[in-house]
């Protein structure tokens, strides 16, 4: 088999992708992932709570909400549907660390739970941490000599 038989067997197996809809899919449902957080800061200050509190308690919320969709098994089907536009946020975040350890709650609370747990999201962690110990260790530097 040669490249271009083998590309021409590619491109009739690989799907087409509707890129114009996916983006659009994205920006509703992410947006509409923001727009519920805004409620939910909004509701909060209503309440009475400070701007910092009414931020912390969205976060939870949203992190609460997300945990329970992947359990009853819908947030992958809001995923399927909406990309990035469900992974980007906090939510994608809460939902990458619990789709493993529930898909491994079989072998155990320690090796399957615990160890499972950090598998997608473990990386974000390690690499997200050490960019802002390296940004905060330049901007040191900058203000030393500014």
């Amino acid at each position: 088999m040669d490249a271009k038989q083998y590309q021409k067997m590619v491109d009739q197996t690989v799907p087409k992708t509707n890129s114009l809809k996916n983006c659009f899919f994205a920006f509703v449902i992410g947006g509409g992932i923001c727009v519920l957080g805004q409620i939910l800061i909004n509701l909060y200050k209503a309440a009475g709570l400070d701007e910092q509190t009414a931020g912390a308690l969205c976060s939870v919320t949203l992190v609460l909400i997300s945990v329970t969709l992947t359990a009853c098994h819908l947030y992958d089907d809001i995923a399927k549907v909406a990309g990035a536009g469900s992974l980007v946020p906090i939510t994608g975040f809460a939902n990458a660390v619990v789709s493993p350890a529930i898909e491994f709650k079989s072998e155990g609370q320690i090796l399957g739970v615990g160890a499972k747990m950090f598998t997608i999201a473990g990386p974000v962690l390690v690499f997200g941490i050490s960019t802002s110990v390296l940004y905060g260790v330049i901007l040191w530097i900058v203000k030393l000599f500014l």
